[in-house]
């Protein structure tokens, strides 16, 4: 393997790579050449996503692996799913879109992640973890004479979806195979000349050929039958990490060096003639093939766009607001030890990482176990502490029953702090938190906060804390802007649960009513159009009081929300006016009802008509018809 220690900043030569122009070109090539082929890629790779930035680690990491599945089985045929999809861009340079990845993660360009609709080789659209056993099972069930194959991570195989489809796929007789790629340092000791002879022994023909001739035999003495398989899952498991999949149906082959093509063909080319569903434990390592990668996975997860040393200007790193929620919650840590900080494999990208290291024993990352994380959570509460768990807004999804049976239903005091709400950027719609106000405000008992500011997140946190019920409070991706925080109007207003507060005291002709962050876009609007603007700071419980006396003006009022038109903040209020006889006429602005593909969040906004110029163009001609 090529090592790198900088990213390429011209374009490399690569004779072998440029002959591929899909998956049947490369199984075209002797195997001799697949090594040089992956010195090549990786170099591709490389220079690739220093031009557009995108996860970086774990697509290195599975470089040869990526090639001996392709050369191995018959895609697109043989279905290939990816878990997540953080590690596919070799899949994708290799299934036609090579020079397509200029435009990675970009407006109109490929998307991050798999895309059905992008290739017929991305069998199956991911984004989030753990589904792809479910989903190569589905494949495998409708089409028998096919070998789907599922690529999870031992990150994702800690979710229970993962474990719902190995026990089912365990019991069938289904040609499934799953490749567990473990790229965890602390298994690597395992690799080794008696694993890898191990490996090759239980996948060749020899023995599964007599394994089944004496499991034939075998099957009329019930018995015996049992003695041999409880001695052969025994002798295993004296020699390879664990028997957990044997015991689940599954024929367990590694762990093996998943950088080592040779030795993954020899077996592969074995286990794709075997019957039955099969788990292939490959270990690689995150960033494999550049250095600092290999180095520090965690902050080469993903790389933003480089540029030579020489043009690089020191700047002060921005404040996120997933800083600003991290400080916060260290700040009432300090104070009350009854807090609990709860997170599904989010700690970095949540901003817990200072919290983990002042207060380890009330940290707890359960790993990408959203279900898992919540009713903990509410389990936490019913002992007396009080739980805030840092979640994404899209991944709350995954747990919405939780949500609802195990901490709502039972009026529990547990704070969800969600963060990524609204449009997130190149990510796109798998990340997207598009739709977190319409799938909490209609739950009973708890509070929904939407601050539009930095200071007004401490100040909504600090409230919905000490409110003795269910609350959430969303925020979103990115930097805070102090020119938005400096900006703030009236902000001595004090924070109350279900209040509002007044930004801007314009004519009464008209009013914005704002819902987080997109409140300031809507300003310029008001300021030119002479209306009055609110920061509305709850969905749920909206401000009664102020929207009555707002239905009694019979004022035109313009909602303002980075959330699904659909069952959204403006459809509260709407239902709010509607339910007490007023009919004041109502513009509700936010994300259309389709999913939004990726780009820069920037983009993402004005691709939606959410960015100032749009907004103000709007509710002019809006107010225009309404004769305002």
């Amino acid at each position: 393997m090529q090592i790198f220690e900088d990213i390429p900043t011209e374009r490399p030569a690569t004779e072998l790579l440029d002959a591929i122009r899909e998956p049947a070109d490369l199984r075209a090539l002797p195997s001799r050449q697949l090594a040089p082929l992956a010195d090549e890629l990786r170099e591709f790779l490389l220079w690739s996503l220093g031009r557009t930035g995108g996860h970086f680690g774990a697509g290195l990491g599975v470089i040869e692996l990526t090639l001996v599945l392709h050369y191995i089985y018959n895609t697109p045929d043989d279905a290939l799913v990816w878990d997540v999809g953080h590690q596919s861009y070799p899949h994708k340079i290799l299934t036609g879109r090579r020079e397509a990845m200029q435009t990675l993660r970009q407006q109109d360009g490929l998307a991050g992640f798999p895309k059905r609709a992008e290739s017929l080789h991305d069998a199956f659209g991911t984004g989030h973890s753990s589904t792809s056993i479910s989903a190569a099972l589905g494949m495998g069930l409708i089409r028998p004479e096919t070998r789907p194959v599922a690529v999870i991570g031992d990150g994702a195989l800690t979710a229970g979806m993962a474990y719902e489809a190995l026990c089912h796929a365990g019991a069938l007789p289904v040609n499934l195979m799953v490749v567990l790629n473990d790229n965890r340092m602390s298994i690597s000791r395992n690799i080794g000349a008696m694993s890898n002879y191990l490996s090759r022994l239980w996948a060749h023909p020899i023995y599964t050929g007599a394994r089944r001739t004496s499991m034939r035999l075998l099957s009329r003495f019930p018995r015996l039958m049992r003695f041999f398989q409880r001695t052969e899952t025994q002798v295993k498991g004296m020699m390879v990490p664990n028997t957990l999949f044997e015991e689940l149906g599954f024929k367990y082959i590694g762990p093996v060096d998943g950088h080592n093509i040779k030795l993954m063909l020899s077996i592969l080319g074995h286990l794709r003639r075997d019957e039955g569903p099969h788990l292939f434990h490959v270990v690689t390592r995150k960033g494999a093939g550049y250095r600092p990668a290999e180095d520090d996975p965690i902050r080469f997860h993903a790389i933003a766009k480089t540029v030579p040393k020489q043009r690089r200007q020191p700047r002060e790193p921005a404040r996120r607001y997933q800083d600003v929620f991290g400080d916060w919650l260290c700040a009432r840590a300090e104070c009350d030890e009854r807090i609990h900080a709860i997170t599904p494999a989010m700690t970095e990208g949540s901003g817990l990482v200072g919290y983990r290291e002042r207060f380890p024993e009330r940290f707890h990352d359960v790993a990408i176990a959203e279900q898992h994380a919540l009713t903990l959570a509410a389990g936490m509460a019913c002992g007396g502490a009080r739980p805030v768990v840092a979640i994404y807004s899209t991944f709350l999804q995954r747990a919405y029953d939780q949500l609802i049976h195990d901490i709502a239903l039972q009026d529990l005091s547990v704070l969800l702090a969600l963060d990524r709400a609204g449009l997130v950027g190149e990510d796109g719609p798998t990340h997207n938190g598009a739709f977190d106000l319409s799938y909490l405000r209609c739950i009973p008992n708890i509070a929904v906060a939407t601050p539009s500011s930095a200071a007004e997140l401490e100040r909504l946190l600090d409230v919905c804390l000490d409110w003795p019920h269910p609350a959430a409070v969303r925020y979103p991706r990115g930097a805070v802007d102090p020119d938005l925080e400096n900006a703030e109007a009236e902000p001595d207003q004090p924070a109350e649960v279900g209040r509002a507060r007044c930004v801007h005291r314009g004519s009464e002709n008209w009013a914005l009513l704002g819902f987080g962050t997109l409140l300031h876009a809507g300003l310029p609007a008001v300021r030119a159009l002479g209306g009055s603007a609110y920061d509305m700071r709850f969905v749920a419980p909206l401000d009664a009081r102020l929207i009555e006396r707002l239905g009694r003006s019979g004022a035109p009022l313009v909602t303002l929300e980075e959330n699904t038109l659909a069952g959204g903040a403006g459809s509260a209020v709407v239902e709010h006016l509607g339910a007490r006889g007023f009919s004041n006429p109502v513009l509700r602005l936010g994300i259309p009802e389709r999913f939004i593909d990726h780009a820069s969040q920037g983009g993402m906004r004005a691709a939606c008509g959410l960015d100032a110029p749009s907004i103000e163009r709007a509710i002019g001609e809006w107010l225009v018809r309404c004769g305002s």
